[in-house]
């Protein structure tokens, strides 16, 4: 299990930082759709389980936000994180499906531009 464990850190410390956030998106997407499968299973706790990583995936992307050489990209994605957890607590509260739907659809759109970039 040891070597299992090491090749997880390794592929995480090789890759580029436009890669990893591909990836921290990926998994708050992933997060967000087992949410809406456990809400939709009535399983409300894992619901909010799974919402919560999500939004400790975005608080980890709006925490490494660099505002000053990030300018308006940067005062807007903070501004996009924000919103974005604002609408999963809100989710989580009135149990809605939708709600999450449109953090997803923001975060694959992002992805996608990230995708993008990181080649």
């Amino acid at each position: 299990m040891k070597g299992i464990g090491a090749y997880q850190e390794n592929a995480v410390t090789t890759q580029s930082r436009g890669r990893i956030i591909v990836l921290l998106y990926e998994g708050a997407i992933k997060f967000l759709k087992l949410a809406i499968n456990e809400l939709q299973a009535g399983n409300y706790q894992a619901k909010g389980q799974y919402i919560i990583k999500a939004q400790d995936i975005i608080n980890e992307l709006n925490a490494v936000l660099d505002m000053e050489a990030g300018g308006e990209i940067a005062s807007n994605l903070h501004k996009l994180y924000s919103f974005m957890n604002l609408r999963l607590n809100e989710a989580n509260i009135k149990r809605d499906p939708q709600m999450i739907r449109d953090v997803i659809g923001l975060m694959e759109e992002l992805n996608q531009s990230w995708k993008a970039i990181s080649g």
